[in-house]
Parts: structure tokens; sequence; C-alpha cells
């Protein structure tokens, strides 16, 4: 251990400790810029002596950076060019597999004088393949004892698991290890979060001897100790800043609005040509309740792809309206705004073309606000808002600009909340004289420990049934290179359809119109191998369909960077029946309610996540006749991609498919751009994984914030807090 004096503090930048030229590393490659990152950077996995690692694993890793621990089993210099080049091949091998290591001209000497037949060593290099076997080219690598000048180190590791990095090009797993050695005695310093009660209460380890065994275990059950550890401390502080989030807005004034009886909202639900689902009734019942206190409703609502969430969210606001206040619905694209501006008008009937606020006879104004709208249609839009006229507006991001104000904004929906920023959110929210009440939508299916960290400062209502006269959806996946004649008749089905008097889809990842061509973002994979092209472009694709399988037939395109006003009169004549095929991208995946259609292709389907692809198919067998979607793929059956499609195929839970999604990805996903801040602060919480350890933590955070909220009798939180919420995920929770 180094004596106190040269300790660290934690929050020192790592220059002092390991040198500029490794801090400059650590931090571009890594991250990691004091001794707390560091300390916090655990190994991913752990390597022990006697034990081989298994190199048939690598298969799955060409391209990606690996250490491996192996024995050498030979080793020789071969020439080439007439004796002029050397090159060094030696073959490892771990019991399970082998793999070649090359070493190429002056650089040959010194790993055939350390490489010798039976030496074990770590080698970290990246996973190559050349004549069809895999190899690393030039790798690094650290013998692990055997002859008398490696003592010492054999002795280091005698006994020890070893811990592998998560490393980079610049820097083996071992040279962190090595790092994180000069650090370790800093660990000392750490400051522990968890209060001593609930920590003894449930078993868990001190903060510095969580980091001593999670970077030095001497046995598995150290490891587990300081798994469990610090798992509890990423899921306790994060829980104790959405705990305290949710205190804050209990302590918010808001004005309760309770639906007035025989007003609009009873008008409306007289003249509903259906009854609810037991579902919308039970959520309805649970915001109406919130809407009638006196601190700001903060309602999740998710509900499957057609399960009703706008009738449930249109009743809320008929509710706000009828007791004199104003409700605003946020949508992320101008044809969603539409798409619900027509389809509100269309269930309000009269009730959608009233005069004053409050005169239920005549029903309220419902107006629509986008930024493609003329002068005069915006002007009288936002006069209708300031002087209270209208009690209901649809709009994009043009609800949020300065100039817009209303007469009592009394409920604000935000429609597929993953797309909006917290800034745009909280300046619509600002617009009303006290906090507005929020109700949050998602069609996007959301497993229950992801909405308790991601949303956690949302109570959640869950809508899980479809309505009466839904039709199923039959999902099939057409793999056009091994079997073209599948997407032959995948064609002939879309005209079968659309000669029935339906109407069909066809979805591409690529718009094809220069601006997004092939800078694939996917990084490249062993399974894309087989396919350099790039994705299938809408334009390229309507063109094709035009001239062959579809001619004849009024096929037009949609997407994103079309002019708004084409994108209107698109929507409405395939709204209308006039359009019967429909080549877009993404844009179509929420909202969009056409419940002719019956049939959906999508092109490059595997480009696509498990989750979107479910979003995309809710559009088909919204009507009563009943829905196909197509998944076109040219990947090979065995390949991953393909099996995230059979995923799809097998089943219309988007619950189940949501939780498949988030295990294919990395943590950092799941938790998406909403909470950056947050993304960063998990490492060892796996949300998919650790259900228990999240709801124990959410419950034991509500407690201790309740008993004091400021965390006065716990300065290790409140520092624990801080570290947590820098500027960026200050401003996440505020505004949340």
């Amino acid at each position: 251990m180094v004596c106190n004096e040269h300790v660290p503090a934690l929050d020192e930048d790592l220059k002092k400790t390991l040198g500029p030229a490794t801090a400059k590393v650590l931090a571009e490659q890594l991250g990691l810029h004091t001794a707390l990152d560091l300390l916090h950077h655990y190994p991913r996995r752990y390597a022990e002596r006697g034990e081989l690692t298994s190199l048939a694993e690598l298969a799955d890793q060409i391209d990606e950076h690996v250490t491996v621990v192996a024995q050498v089993a030979d080793a020789r210099i071969l020439t080439f060019n007439g004796g002029r080049g050397k090159r060094l091949e030696v073959t490892i091998t771990d019991g399970s597999g082998r793999l070649q290591l090359v070493f190429f001209g002056a650089g040959v000497h010194k790993p055939h004088k350390d490489l010798l037949p039976g030496t074990r060593a770590m080698f970290a290099g990246k996973v190559g393949m050349f004549n069809r076997k895999l190899q690393l080219s030039h790798p690094a690598y650290e013998p692990l004892g055997g002859d008398a000048s490696d003592r010492d180190a054999a002795t280091a590791f005698a006994n020890q698991l070893i811990p592998i990095y998560p490393a980079c090009a610049k820097l083996e797993s071992w040279k962190i290890a090595k790092c994180v050695d000069a650090v370790l005695p800093s660990a000392r310093e750490a400051v522990d979060p968890l209060p001593d009660a609930l920590r003894e209460g449930r078993g868990l380890v001190p903060l510095t001897e969580a980091l001593l065994k999670i970077h030095r275990p001497g046995t598995k059950a150290d490891i587990d100790d300081a798994r469990q550890r610090l798992k509890w401390d990423e899921a306790f502080v994060l829980q104790v800043a959405l705990a305290r989030r949710r205190h804050a807005d209990s302590q918010l004034p808001a004005v309760p609005r309770r639906p007035a009886p025989g007003g609009l909202l009873d008008a409306f639900d007289a003249k509903l040509p259906f009854t609810l689902t037991e579902g919308q009734q039970t959520v309805s019942k649970e915001i109406f309740d919130d809407l009638a206190t006196e601190h700001p409703m903060h309602r999740l609502l998710q509900g499957e792809v057609g399960s009703g969430k706008t009738m449930v969210a249109l009743r809320a606001m008929l509710a706000v309206v009828d007791c004199g206040g104003q409700a605003a619905m946020l949508a992320p694209t101008e044809v969603l705004a539409q798409q619900h501006h027509r389809s509100i008008t269309e269930m309000m009937g009269e009730l959608a073309e009233g005069g004053m606020l409050g005169g239920s006879d005549q029903g309220t104004k419902v107006v629509l606000l986008t930024g493609s709208m003329g002068m005069p249609a915006r002007r009288q839009a936002l006069l209708d808002l300031v002087t209270g006229e209208a009690g209901i507006v649809i709009g994009t991001h043009a609800l949020i600009e300065d100039k817009v104000q209303f007469h009592d904004l009394g409920l604000v929906v935000v429609d597929e909340q993953h797309r909006f920023g917290v800034e745009q959110r909280d300046a619509l929210r600002s617009k009303g004289k006290q906090p507005p009440h929020l109700l949050v939508m998602t069609a996007t299916p959301i497993p229950r420990t992801v909405a308790m960290t991601v949303f956690g400062d949302l109570e959640t209502s869950v809508l899980d049934q479809l309505p009466a006269g839904r039709s199923p959806i039959a999902t099939h996946v057409v793999p056009a290179k091994d079997k073209p004649h599948f997407l032959t008749r995948a064609w002939e089905r879309v005209r079968e359809e659309v000669e029935n008097g339906h109407q069909a889809y066809v979805v591409c990842p690529r718009i094809g119109d220069g601006e997004d061509d092939p800078k694939n973002p996917k990084k490249k994979t062993a399974e894309d191998d087989a396919e350099k092209r790039p994705p299938l472009a809408v334009l390229e694709i309507a063109e094709q369909l035009v001239r062959g399988p579809l001619a004849g037939l009024s096929v037009e395109v949609l997407h994103g960077r079309m002019d708004p006003a084409d994108k209107d009169d698109v929507m409405r004549r395939f709204a209308a029946g006039e359009v019967k095929v429909l080549v877009a991208t993404t844009v179509i995946e929420v909202g969009v309610n056409v419940p002719n259609s019956t049939v959906m292709v999508i092109m490059d389907a595997d480009r696509f996540g498990v989750s979107q692809l479910h979003q995309l198919r809710g559009r088909v067998g919204r009507g009563s006749a009943p829905g196909l979607c197509l998944l076109v793929s040219e990947m090979h059956e065995a390949s991953p991609a393909r099996a995230r499609l059979a995923a799809v195929a097998a089943t219309l839970d988007g619950f189940e498919l949501s939780r498949i999604d988030l295990e294919q990805r990395r943590e950092g996903d799941v938790l998406g751009q909403a909470q950056s801040g947050v993304r960063s602060s998990l490492r060892m919480l796996a949300v998919i994984e650790d259900e228990e350890v999240i709801a124990q933590a959410r419950e034991e955070a509500t407690r201790v914030v309740a008993a004091d909220p400021e965390l006065e009798r716990l300065p290790g939180l409140r520092s624990a807090l801080e570290a947590l919420l820098d500027t960026e995920r200050e401003q996440y929770l505020e505004k949340g």
C-alpha cells in the first residue's frame, strides 16, 4: 500500500498519478478522468490461474479487441520473399480451441524468445480472419510466470483471479489493471452513500471493501459480495434522485380539474358508438383521480399499438376543458399532429366546433398548430389559444415557441415521449399559470424495471387490452436471398389485398435522395460481410414496384424530407383510399391510422430494432379485416438478425418483444437519450436482470426521502447524489 500523503484524492485528475500519456488515453478512449472514475471501471470478467479461457467464443468477436489467457502450443519462424521477410506464427490453445498469433519483420525476435511452447500468458489484440482462420496479428502479451525472471509476476498472479477489464486498442487489460493498482489505495477515502441501517439490514459490505474486492478478489465469493453491493449503490442513488423528484412534485400547487356533470365529457361519452374497454375505464379513473388533486399529475400511459390511448387522453383533455381549462397535445412529427387533429375532430363531431370555453352545449374549438401552417391560419390559432376560445390544441414543436400563450393551460399530453428533449416538454409546461398536469404516452412497451428507472418520477398506467373489433396480425419472415420466390409471392399478396379493396404499406430504412446515402450507422459485424450493399431506399423501391410487380396500382412515397404540404396531401389521399400502396420510411411508425390498410412489407427488416418492427406492424389490422406483416431479409437463416425477426413473427406481445429487444442491446441503449447522464452512471446494474434490486431500492429510497427530504442526516448519500447529478442530469430530473 502507498502511504497516506501519496494517496490521490478521489476526484484528482489521473495525470498526477499515471502521467499525461496514459491519462490521455484513459480519458479519450474510455471516458475515465479521475481516480474515482477508474475505481468504477469494473472488470468485465475474471480469468483464473489454471482455468483456461474459452477460445471458442472468438468466432463471434471478429474486429473486436479481446483478451485471452492461453498456453503456447508451438511457435515457428517462416521466411518469405526469398528469405528476406520473416513471419513468426504462434499457436495458442486453451483445451477448447486453438488460435494463431502472427508477428512480422523485426518484431518477431522478442516474442520468439518469450513465447516458448508451454508458456502461459495473457494475449490482447484485435480478432481478424486470414485464410478462413481466426488470428491475432501482433498481439500484446503478458507472460503469467514460469521462468525465473517472471517469478514476481507468477507470485502476484498465484492463487488470484485475474481481472479482465474493458480495454481499448491503445491500452490492454493488464495495463489498465496496473493503473487501477496505482489508485486502489484511495478507495479507502470513498464516502459510503448507503445509510448504515440499510446496508446492515440488507447484509451488504461497506463501499471501500466492495471496491477492493471487485478489483482484487481473493475468491469468487468476494466478487459476488462486491457486485451485489455496487448494484445496490447504483440502483439506490438513482432511485433517491427520482424519489426526491416525486416528493418535490407532490409539494407543487396545481389547479384541481374535475369534469362537470352534464358537461362536454358526458356529451362526448353519450355519442360514443362503442363501450370503453375495461382497461380504458380503469386507466381513465386513475387519471381523473390525479386531475382532481391539488398537485400536478405526472403519469406515464403506456399501451400496445392500437389499445386506445388516444381515446383515454382525449377524455382527460375534455375533463379539463369542462372546468374551464385548456389541454395541449405535443406530437413528435407534423404527420402525427395532423393525424391526431383529424381523428380527434372526427371523434368529437359537432363538439369540436364549439364557441366559448364552458359552453358545454356547443362544445369547444380544437386547433392545430404546426411549423408549416400558413400565416393567417397560424395567427387565428394563436388568438384562439390566448383568448381561451380553443379548449384543445394539437401541435408539434411549434407549440413551444415564445409567442404561443394560453388562457389557462391545465393539461399537457406528450405523445411518444422518447422523441422529445427534456427542454421541449419543460418549455410547454412552463406556459401554465400554475404547473399543469402532465400525461406522457408511449406505444413502446416498457418493461417494469425500465419504467422504474427511466420514468421513475412518473406514476405508470398500462393499457394491455385491444378494443373489440381489432383483427389479429399474421407475421412472416420472407428470406429474399435463400428463397427469392417468397418475395415474388409477397408482392402477389399485396396485389391481392389491393384487388380486394384494401391498402398496403411498404417500409424501407432509407429515403435514397442522396442526403442519406450510405453512411451506414451500423457497425460492421461478421453477419454484415455477406451484405456490403447499402440499405434499401424508398425512392428506388417505389420505382421498381411501379415498373414491375405492382405496375398499374396507385403507388406513392412518403418520407421525412418531403415538403409538409406534400406529406399531408399524400397522407390525406392514402387515408381516403385514393392511394393504394404507400412506400415510406419509419415516418409512419407511430399514430398513423388507416383502418383499411391490411398488409405491410418491411424491406431489410433486419435493419430495424425488435420494438420498432412491432410498432410498424401495428399500423395494419386496425379495422375488421385481418392484418399481414411480411419481414423481408437477405440475412442468413442462422444469423442473429434472423433470430430477432423470428421472435417478432412468433408473438404479438409487445412487452415480451421489448424484453427481447433490451436483452439483445447494451444497457446504455436501454436508457436511451432520455437520460444520458443516468446511462453513464449504470456500470454494474443490469436494468433487465436486476428487477428485484431496483424494486427494493425504490421502496427504500421512497422511505428515506419521506423521512428526510433534504438528506440532512445522510451526508454520504447527499455527496453521491451530487456526483450523479452533474448539470446535465440535474436538468433531466428537474424537468422530467
